[in-house]
């Protein structure tokens, strides 16, 4: 079996170091495909434009996805995962700055699997993206393949 991708769709620069360096120092050694804004993400995903002709049974174990993109939102993006058959099943976990109740009910009711804030202090946040990467990525069932 191929290793697990773990798809980090993030526009920050810094937000990207941060979270890849996280995952590294938990000793998360997964592939991490980077997507910088909404559509790259969902070109990704489906196997679009720069990705045309991509592989596409060799999909992400989990999606961490950012809700401030360039292009398309987060929200657009999660529309797009669920709407098709797919992707809808891909445990998406939005990890976003954003602290609007708005965002994360939405966000919810969109079919996020979970929503964790990034905390601004780095050992916070390093700490946050660990677990998220432990529990997604060892702990968590994913769905039976049929």
């Amino acid at each position: 079996m191929s290793e697990k991708l773990i798809m980090l769709v993030e526009d920050s620069p810094d937000d990207e170091e941060l979270t890849t360096r996280a995952l590294r120092q938990a000793k998360i050694a997964n592939e991490i495909v980077v997507a910088r804004d909404g559509a790259e993400a969902v070109d990704f995903l489906f196997g679009e434009g720069a990705y045309a002709g991509r592989d596409l049974s060799r999909m992400p174990a989990v999606i961490l996805l950012d809700l401030k993109l360039p292009k398309l939102s987060g929200l657009d993006v999660l529309t797009r995962l669920r709407a098709d058959p797919r992707t809808k099943l891909i445990p998406t976990v939005i990890l976003t700055s954003s602290s609007e109740e708005e965002d994360m009910l939405k966000s919810y009711q969109f079919g996020a699997n979970s929503y964790v804030r990034k905390p601004i202090d780095f050992g916070q946040f390093a700490n946050a993206v660990s677990q998220l990467g432990i529990y997604w990525l060892l702990l968590n069932q994913p769905v039976p393949k049929h």
